[in-house]
């Protein structure tokens, strides 16, 4: 059985000591020159700490993964650096996970989720402005204090001018609210974790697009820059808590850690040199029959070795993999049913197998 590897003095994330020890290590290190960032946090914003349901899902998802130690040589070198962890790997490999697991590891909080489609921008991840919403509660406020009557026949005023300008409505802060990749920029006195997913579903220009956030470790957002002489600074919410009420100075968003950044890939298409570069790049392959075992004894407390039955299972999973793609956590389910006592006539082994074991990719998906 393979042993899991002694933990090195320089890593974080399953490094030696608790999780306050290694964030103190992290936070004393000297980041690069060029990856350290000056933003001040707000006092009176407080991030979710670990405690709450989020941080139950983040803590349960994440305290089961088994990393190797070419996987903790990777993730540590991203956090020692200050860069975003790019993960590629087919699906079902873990790669999700380890972005709850170096959470939980670290205690980080809850994970920040952004999932990518082919019509995500790069603005969906930073801030929500509901322009429309603001609009219509600035005429709603007009019909509520009524100007002066104007002839039955005299033209209607533009939607614009109707509703007046900006200062005259109610405040912009209802209507703006800080996406996943947004809240994870927030000057904080511990680093979010932040997991981009599926990245490669994105629009061909959104990697180019946050290569400039991911070097300047900031934004700025244009509808409260534009009001910073009136409104210098303006509460708004946040991807966790749209009630949080953090205060953004200068309508810019300035982190002071830059935030752990975890992008996966499924492979489905290649991305650009530049972008590249900027990354810690990691590639997951499917778990062998050691690795298997063990995050098995890690998940559901079952010891392999000691069962013929799940080393059976084991087995057959590895050899249906062969034929077609399969996901971790499909084993966990076979297992699983077997505990609970289903699917145990002899008679039903192979559409066990068929049911729980049913290939991703190949002829047979």
């Amino acid at each position: 059985m393979e042993e899991e590897a002694v933990a090195k003095d320089w890593w974080l994330y399953h490094g030696p000591g608790e999780a306050a020890e290694r964030r103190a290590r992290l936070a004393a290190g000297p980041p690069p020159p060029w990856r350290d960032f000056t933003g001040i946090p707000d006092p009176q914003y407080a991030p979710p700490g670990c405690e709450g349901p989020a941080w139950e899902r983040t803590w349960r998802r994440g305290d089961g993964y088994v990393p190797d130690e070419p996987e903790k040589d990777v993730v540590n070198t991203a956090l020692h650096l200050r860069r975003p962890l790019l993960i590629t790997g087919k699906p079902g490999v873990g790669k999700s996970t380890l972005a709850y697991s170096i959470a939980s590891d670290l205690d980080l909080g809850p994970v920040l989720h952004w999932p990518i489609t082919s019509r995500t921008v790069l603005r969906d991840g930073l801030y929500l402005y509901d322009a429309i919403g603001r609009l219509q509660e600035a005429g709603l406020e007009q019909l509520r204090t009524p100007g002066p009557a104007r002839p039955a026949d005299a033209a209607a005023p533009p939607a614009a001018e109707a509703a007046g300008p900006p200062g005259d409505g109610p405040s912009i802060a209802r209507y703006l609210r800080l996406g996943p990749l947004g809240t994870a920029l927030l000057p904080q006195d511990r680093p979010r974790v932040l997991l981009v997913d599926e990245i490669d579903k994105s629009d061909i220009d959104l990697p180019g697009d946050l290569l400039t956030v991911f070097e300047d470790g900031g934004f700025a957002i244009p509808e409260l820059a534009r009001l910073a002489k009136e409104e210098p600074t303006v509460a708004i919410g946040t991807d966790d808590d749209p009630d949080a009420a953090v205060r953004i100075t200068q309508g810019r968003v300035q982190c002071r850690y830059f935030p752990v950044i975890v992008l996966t890939s499924n492979g489905e298409r290649d991305f650009p040199p530049a972008f590249l570069r900027r990354c810690v790049r990691l590639h997951l392959d499917a778990p062998g029959p050691d690795k298997l075992a063990r995050i098995v004894r890690r998940r559901l407390g079952v010891d392999i070795e000691l069962n013929a039955e799940y080393q059976e299972l084991v087995q057959s999973f590895l050899e249906r993999a062969e034929d077609g793609d399969l996901a971790t956590d499909q084993l966990l389910n076979a297992i699983q049913l077997r505990l609970a006592g289903a699917w145990s006539a002899p008679g039903d082994r192979e559409r066990f197998l068929a049911t729980v074991m049913h290939h991703l990719t190949g002829p047979s998906a």
